[in-house]
């Protein structure tokens, strides 16, 4: 199991990204856009945020920081943008971490199926953390 810190940005994650592969002299990362994301017609996705960053990652000193911009109609709160990514290779650890994570707090996204993970789900726990749980064994959903 790994614990990993994932920092919003409002737009400019691309441009923050690059700043920060400067910063800490390391290789610019590899950007998924929400453009990337397979269309889903329940869920159109707005023009503006199809190159808006969903998922980059930097390694630094040996540590790996996720990044994102939020879409456009998602709040975004400068200071209270960052999350804490849960990644492991056992589905049941994740779930049990899930409902103990969320017992009086708020789930965001339930345990599912996506694109890029066989089980994962976001929540708030009751303090106010925000928490991103996902199953991790090497290969894609």
């Amino acid at each position: 199991m790994s614990v990993t810190v994932y920092i919003n940005f409002n737009g400019n994650c691309r441009e923050a990204t690059a700043f920060y592969a400067k910063v800490f002299e390391t290789e610019n990362p590899h950007l998924m856009t929400y453009g990337d994301l397979p269309p889903n017609p329940d869920y159109p996705l707005p023009e503006e945020a199809k190159q808006l960053v969903m998922n980059t990652s930097l390694n630094i000193n040996g540590s790996t920081i996720m990044f994102s911009d939020v879409l456009p109609d998602m709040s975004f709160t400068k200071g209270n943008n960052i999350s804490i990514v849960l990644n492991s290779s056992s589905m049941d650890e994740i779930k049990s971490i899930f409902t103990k994570l969320s017992e009086n707090g708020k789930i965001d996204m339930e345990l599912q199926e996506t694109f890029w993970s066989k089980l994962y789900g976001t929540l708030t726990d009751q303090f106010g953390i925000s928490w991103q749980l996902n199953y991790e064994n090497g290969e894609q959903a």
